[in-house]
């Protein structure tokens, strides 16, 4: 064979021809007229051979602007976290690789334990009941969140603060346009949810009100004051959070969050160009039956041996678009065993040490920048992000930032009107003092 990765000979091909009657592929497009098919040949370079391809692919790689040869400031929702090398190691495993859904348990006791100890975690770190064994991602999850809500409340509104990542606020008006439910933004002042405005927005419309905690600028929201204006009007309190920063701020579910959301991404999950990554989903005894995607329980055997099976849910659920929760058919199952295997090797005490190290290294990154000059916009409690009015095209700075090596942050510009010249940057547990000090260093030339 000339392609080791294309299964298919030329006898079978042949083979495949015959049984369906006829002689040749070009026959299967009869259907489509002469005149509209493409005749010549395609723009794209004549195959290579293994070698050759392969070595033309490391050369295109190395072209890449990675945080391994780079040092990152970039976040805004995709972060340069520690990731402990055995997450690699187990998960590269072919039982785990290769696994699809555990339909049947007692072939799929490891994957069912796995995702188990998953939805557990999770339960643990937003203080809710109930977890599900993974979504897409944090942006998807969260969309999820605002259909159920509509559903439970039979109401078609929902309101979304301005201080929701984007990306997100986009894709939850996706899923709300094809249910005929209307999506308003909340303004923000000072970079967290403007409670006046909220007040003001809020009735018995309301199926569902968004905060992100901590939010887009790293601003932590006040969960407290936000449930009491939500709850009064009997909508779901919905929360999109950094499972991280869970590990030192207080969790939703302590501010009776309906329904917790987000992105596992931080824990064991590489920053791959934007994903794949493993959404969450989190809610109170209550919602449980409402939940998308899967649930994994707990049982014992005939012979009182503990067992792990899918509860509560059938696979018709996903599969009957009319009467489904969610037509979500399928979960993220091999980055949430990554992240489980994340969180298990750091332990409860080491997430909180990361978390602390991911605050105090902000906190010392925007003492660095104050001193240095600059304009802290929103300046005020902070979990690992903040925003830096750069007075200069972000874009530009963030050019000639890459020449040196640093990977600048993220342009507000591109997504808020009034922030143009904003950079919103990231600083993880990774950033020593140094980088941070060059980092600044080098934004100085641009500021001055």
């Amino acid at each position: 064979m000339k392609h080791r990765y294309l299964p298919m000979t030329i006898e079978d091909k042949k083979a495949m021809l015959e049984t369906i009657g006829v002689n040749s592929v070009d026959k299967l497009f009869t259907d489509i007229p002469e005149s509209v098919r493409f005749q010549g040949e395609y723009n794209i370079k004549p195959a290579k051979d293994e070698f050759a391809l392969l070595k033309e692919l490391s050369r295109l790689a190395t072209k890449n602007a990675d945080a391994k040869s780079n040092v990152s400031f970039l976040g805004a929702g995709v972060y340069d976290h520690y990731s402990p090398v055995i997450v690699d190691h187990v998960i590269s495993r072919s039982e785990f690789y290769t696994a699809y859904t555990p339909y049947q348990p007692e072939i799929s006791q490891g994957e069912l334990q796995a995702i188990f100890e998953f939805q557990t975690m999770i339960c643990e770190l937003t203080g809710m009941d109930v977890a599900n064994s993974s979504m897409y991602d944090g942006p998807t999850a969260l969309a999820e969140a605002g259909m159920l809500s509509a559903g439970a409340t039979k109401r078609k509104k929902i309101l979304v603060s301005s201080t929701v990542h984007p990306e997100a606020k986009e894709v939850v008006k996706t899923y709300a346009k094809g249910q005929y439910i209307e999506v308003v933004e909340i303004p923000h002042n000072n970079g967290v949810t403007d409670i006046d405005a909220l007040k003001e927005m809020m009735g018995k419309e309301v199926a569902a009100v968004m905060i992100q905690y901590p939010n887009f600028f790293g601003r932590i929201e006040p969960l407290k004051e936000l449930e009491e204006i939500i709850h009064a009007d009997k909508g779901m309190f919905v929360v999109s959070s950094n499972p991280l920063a869970l590990g030192i701020l207080t969790p939703p579910g302590k501010f009776n969050a309906d329904i917790v959301v987000g992105d596992a991404q931080c824990f064991g999950i590489p920053q791959g160009f934007g994903g794949p990554h493993c959404g969450y989903f989190a809610v109170t005894s209550k919602l449980m039956r409402k939940v998308p995607g899967r649930l994994v329980g707990q049982t014992v055997d005939d012979e009182g041996k503990r067992g792990f099976v899918l509860t509560l849910q059938a696979r018709e659920q996903h599969i009957r678009r009319d009467k489904a929760t969610s037509n979500i058919c399928s979960n993220q199952a091999l980055n949430a065993l990554a992240a489980s295997v994340a969180m298990t090797a750091l332990g409860k005490h080491g997430v909180k040490e990361m978390a602390i190290s991911n605050l105090q290294k902000s906190a010392y990154a925007k003492k660095k920048f104050k001193e240095a000059g600059f304009e802290i916009a929103f300046d005020g409690h902070s979990f690992n992000e903040f925003v830096v009015n750069c007075k200069a095209s972000v874009s530009a700075i963030n050019r000639e930032l890459l020449q040196k090596g640093i990977i600048g942050g993220y342009d507000l510009g591109r997504d808020y009107d009034n922030l143009d010249h904003h950079m919103l940057v990231a600083v993880t547990e990774l950033r020593t003092k140094e980088e941070i000090d060059e980092f600044v260093k080098e934004l100085e030339d641009y500021h001055a």
